[in-house]
């Protein structure tokens, strides 16, 4: 018998109001906004509420570098949360919101999935309670102000071709990579070229998961820089006025939005900026929140550790002021197989065939990946678990393989069938987290903020990824100087490049050295408080598949949404 879908599952799952959850965490509804049963904002207000209450577990869910098909982290995050209250323990989860470029593209939705899901699932795959339309809505309006500058005359004397303030849309749309504006009669603009990028590229969406209240917000969205003059000066929204009108459509989408599991779990839903090019990881404000309302909080950080994890622990962290007790990294079989360097996996498309069959030497081959994600977290001080992540396609040998792996660097495992079996398919690993997380640690960053932005990018390239040393084109080493002569030298680095590798290379599996890192060119995303090299061809505004999810996704005879997953 077939398992039901996603879909299916969540409504068939039996949820409580949401200001019940909201009352089991210590919230009370005076600090809660419901949109409808079974969501609900919260006011920020609850930070101050909860402060004095005891300090859960902070626990980080990241993964080894994933295949195009994802490693399921989501629904590990997911499962774990739920899993905590099957060994006697109450915790939270933090995720991030789902963006519907990749819901209606080939990614798919980012409720987690099987019976570890946050739900309602629609609403969480869809427009939630707005944020990302009030995101994109606050990101435009600074786009059209920047033009409107240009239309009155420019005073502030931004160059034209310096201009690096893009528009935004939640919708994968290749189409608008590169545009021209300002097009038709003379009241239409001044002409040039521009572009958009999707909603979660926003560094408005950055901010939004980086900022600790409303006047840390208002004064991140005025320190965004627009652009340049010819001299290099910076133009920043403050100066173009815009800012203050951006903070007002944000407002509430600042409140972090509380949902639950399939099995009750809280589980607080906001803020989702993008993997690549920003930290990827969901909001200060909900951590701040969730670290007070039980014995674990459960978050996650975008793609593999060289990447969200990372960020989380040298941005997040930073801001947050928050230190992670320990650390869950997800393994897969077919990943680790792919590192082998013996299979090509594409998404939309079957498994290569001789992938399925019974081979653990195939996941030895591949496990190099794993021990320099491992060792990744534990250059931070942080004690890992390792989370196998169960798929029907695989052996108990393979998994016994990746065990073999973890216990030849001293560190624990467990097969979870959560997917299948919810919580209860979680528990080994929860007992596994609860015993890391129990002794203490030495967490650090893995650069002081004083040191020079090259020795940052240095301390990521060599340490991280496995690089032998970083190359600058002339261009990235002009920008790399005029953001510290704009005094913007203290900002952490985010490195932008592929999820697919640990180097800029995705064809380059498994653990790569003897690689030098190319940074082609260096930004800056001041209002979020990052740095972002970018190393490699960076999509951010993707483009549909040849079979989109879109196609599937509609109306059923009685208005109910059928094709989502």
């Amino acid at each position: 018998m077939a398992m039901p879908t996603a879909l299916e599952i969540a409504r068939n799952a039996t949820l409580k109001p949401i200001n019940e959850i909201a009352d089991d965490i210590g919230i009370p509804p005076w600090l809660t906004e419901r949109h409808g049963e079974h969501v609900a904002k919260v006011d920020l207000k609850a930070i101050d509420e909860l402060k004095d209450r005891p300090k859960a577990k902070y626990v980080v869910v990241t993964a080894i570098t994933p295949t195009p098909l994802g490693e399921g982290k989501t629904t590990t995050t997911i499962g774990l949360g739920q899993a905590f209250g099957h060994i006697g323990k109450k915790a939270t989860i933090a995720i991030r919101q789902a963006s519907m470029g990749p819901t209606f593209g080939i990614k798919g939705g980012a409720a987690g999935g099987g019976y570890s899901q946050a739900v309602p699932f629609e609403l969480l795959n869809l427009h939630l309670t707005g944020d990302m339309h009030a995101v994109t809505a606050a990101h435009n309006q600074l786009a059209a102000m920047v033009d409107n500058h240009l239309y009155l005359g420019n005073e502030l004397g931004l160059d034209l071709n310096q201009i690096t303030w893009k528009r935004v849309l939640d919708v994968n749309d290749r189409a608008l990579r590169n545009i021209v504006l300002g097009l038709g009669a003379a009241g239409d603009g001044v002409p040039r070229q521009g572009g958009f990028d999707i909603t979660a590229a926003s560094e408005a969406m950055a901010v939004l998961a980086l900022s600790k209240d409303l006047k840390d917000m208002r004064a991140r969205l005025g320190a965004i820089v627009v652009g340049y003059t010819k001299s290099g000066e910076p133009v920043t929204a403050e100066q173009l006025r815009a800012a203050g009108a951006m903070a007002v459509i944000m407002r509430d989408a600042l409140k972090p939005n509380l949902l639950q599991t399939l099995e009750n779990t809280p589980v607080f839903v906001h803020a989702g900026p993008f993997g690549n090019i920003a930290h990827g990881n969901s909001s200060v404000v909900a951590d701040l929140i969730g670290i007070h309302t039980g014995d674990f909080l459960v978050t996650e950080a975008g793609f593999g550790a060289d990447m969200g994890a990372e960020r989380f622990f040298n941005i997040k962290c930073r801001v947050s002021g928050l230190t992670p007790d320990a650390a869950v990294v997800v393994a897969t079989v077919r990943a680790l197989k792919s590192h082998s360097g013996k299979y090509h996996v594409v998404a939309g498309r079957p498994l290569p065939e001789d992938m399925l069959k019974e081979n653990p030497e195939d996941v030895l081959a591949g496990a190099a990946n794993l021990r320099k994600q491992l060792e990744n977290i534990r250059a931070h001080g942080v004690e890992p678990v390792v989370a196998i992540n169960a798929m029907p396609s695989d052996f108990p040998s393979e998994w016994a393989a990746i065990g073999e792996v973890a216990a030849s660097m001293g560190i624990g495992s467990a097969v979870g069938t959560h997917f299948a079996n919810g919580g209860r398919g979680a528990a080994e690993i929860a007992e596994a987290v609860a015993e890391v997380a129990s002794k203490p640690n030495s967490f650090h960053y893995l650069y002081p903020s004083e040191a020079s932005l090259r020795a940052k990018i240095e301390a990521l390239a060599t340490k991280i990824y496995g690089a032998d040393g970083v190359d600058y084109t002339p261009l990235a080493s002009r920008q790399l100087d005029g953001y510290e002569r704009n005094g913007f030298g203290a900002l952490p680095i985010c490195i932008a490049k592929t999820q697919y590798s640990l180097s800029h290379d995705a064809s380059l599996v498994g653990a790569p050295t003897g690689f030098r890192l190319p940074v082609r060119e260096v930004r800056a995303s001041v209002g979020a408080g990052f740095i972002y090299p970018i190393c490699g061809d960076m999509r951010t505004m993707p483009g549909l598949s040849s079979k989109p999810a879109a196609v599937s996704i509609d109306l059923d005879d009685d208005g109910n949404i059928v094709g989502l997953y």
